[in-house]
């Protein structure tokens, strides 16, 4: 009878292993590797045309948006950003419009357009980072570990994002609606590209006061990073009022942390009267 595989010392069974690939799926290893390194976001090859025996007058070539991160064509890129959000006259017409933009390459290797959830009427609007998996999958934001805890902080202080009451709401988004691959932190030039929506997403839904969770969401608002020197100090970001904030993914892994978070949380109960 063939023996089971081990794992420092002990034999892998359905559950060991399942426990194993969960732990890997929340480290970002959410592919398989392979013994070679595969493009996904190549172009499949296309076969070249055969010569035509009278050669067409030349046309124009048409004008393509280049992708962002592709040097010259960066400034491009955030400009069709600000056009297509400046034109957006609601919430639903912004993402529709943020989802068909293609500046952004992650829009390839993504699942689904992550863009809201809660209540579009808060006064509390929560600015997170990017999608994760969990988030990909289902396509909306904070619906992992991370999610569910920043869902446990507000209630504390009276917020759900289920609430119909916006008194008693909050709402939620994401600097980045597509997933970077492996969860990795998103670059300058897609942060740069998503600001014009994520600026347009906040003047839409007028909320009374911004929650910046993390380094990315005070880089795209406020320009500036360090998040443990900026946390706790409200400021102004997008013309309202701002709180920077430790995002949920970091006091999951340092559970110290939560005392700071919930002086910021006080603080934020205190602005809004609760």
């Amino acid at each position: 009878m063939m023996s089971l595989p081990r794992f420092h010392g002990h034999e892998i069974d359905g559950a060991l292993a399942l426990a194993l690939l969960e732990w890997q799926c929340e480290m970002g290893g959410d592919e398989a590797m392979l013994d070679a390194p595969v493009d996904r976001l190549a172009e499949a090859a296309v076969p070249a045309p055969v010569a035509p025996t009278a050669a067409p007058q030349a046309q124009p070539a048409a004008p393509a948006l280049m992708m962002a991160g592709e040097g010259e064509g960066e400034a491009d890129v955030v400009a069709a950003a600000q056009a297509l959000a400046a034109a957006a006259t609601d919430l639903a017409a912004l993402a529709a419009a943020q989802q068909a933009f293609d500046g952004i390459s992650l829009k390839r290797g993504a699942r689904n357009f992550c863009f809201a959830d809660g209540n579009p009427a808060a006064r509390v609007m929560v600015i997170g980072e990017a999608p994760g998996e969990g988030e990909d999958a289902q396509g909306k934001p904070f619906v992992g570990r991370a999610g569910q805890l920043l869902d446990r902080l507000l209630a504390a202080i009276g917020l759900s994002r289920d609430a119909e009451d916006p008194a008693r709401a909050f709402y939620v988004t994401n600097v980045l609606t597509w997933r970077p691959p492996g969860n990795r932190r998103p670059d300058a030039a897609e942060i740069a590209a998503s600001v014009p929506f994520l600026a347009r997403h906040v003047e839409l839904a007028n909320p009374e006061v911004l929650l910046l969770m993390g380094n990315t969401p005070c880089q795209a608002g406020l320009g500036r990073e360090g998040i443990l020197r900026l946390r706790g100090a409200w400021t102004e970001c997008f013309g309202r009022p701002a709180l920077p904030m430790t995002h949920p993914a970091y006091l999951l892994r340092n559970p110290v942390a939560k005392r700071e978070a919930w002086a910021d949380l006080l603080a934020v109960a205190d602005r809004l009267g609760l």
